[in-house]
């Protein structure tokens, strides 16, 4: 999740900017390919949709945040069809495996294995905080965003 949701022009005043939102989805979109550089296959991949599915959240996200920038229109960041990861850890004392909600993983990660109490865990999946790589994993009525 985006720990910031709301962008406004410096000098503009609120009451007379308009808005632009921006789905969660169409931002990890702009991260995937903008920020990290990745191929639009792999950005699908990785959002669990179709390449061409990807590129039309890739191309509405451009135009929301180009008419932003060009007319002086706050961003605000919410919304959207999607779910978060669970994440999962491995004792390396005892091999248990164990699943960690993203919201907990978020306020505290899991610093002992919940079945030895050893501190020598580790992600299945390394990524972000252990997450599988922090991001989102999209849901819609057939199974994709």
């Amino acid at each position: 999740m985006p720990q910031v949701t709301y962008f406004a022009p410096a000098g503009v005043p609120p009451s007379s900017q308009g808005e632009v939102y921006l789905l969660i989805e169409e931002l990890e979109s702009l991260r995937l390919k903008d920020v990290e550089k990745l191929e639009q296959e792999e950005c699908a991949k990785r959002m669990h949709i179709s390449r061409p599915t990807f590129h039309r959240l890739l191309e509405l996200a451009r135009e929301k945040v180009a008419d932003a920038l060009i007319h002086g229109k706050a961003i605000r960041v919410s919304g959207g069809n999607f779910a978060m990861d669970t994440n999962r850890f491995r004792c390396d004392n005892d091999g248990h495996e164990w699943e960690v909600p993203f919201e907990t993983m978020k306020q505290q990660p899991p610093l002992v294995c919940p079945a030895c109490q050893s501190p020598h865990i580790f992600p299945v999946e390394p990524g972000l905080m252990g997450c599988n790589r922090g991001r989102g994993r999209g849901r819609h009525r057939n199974g994709r965003w």
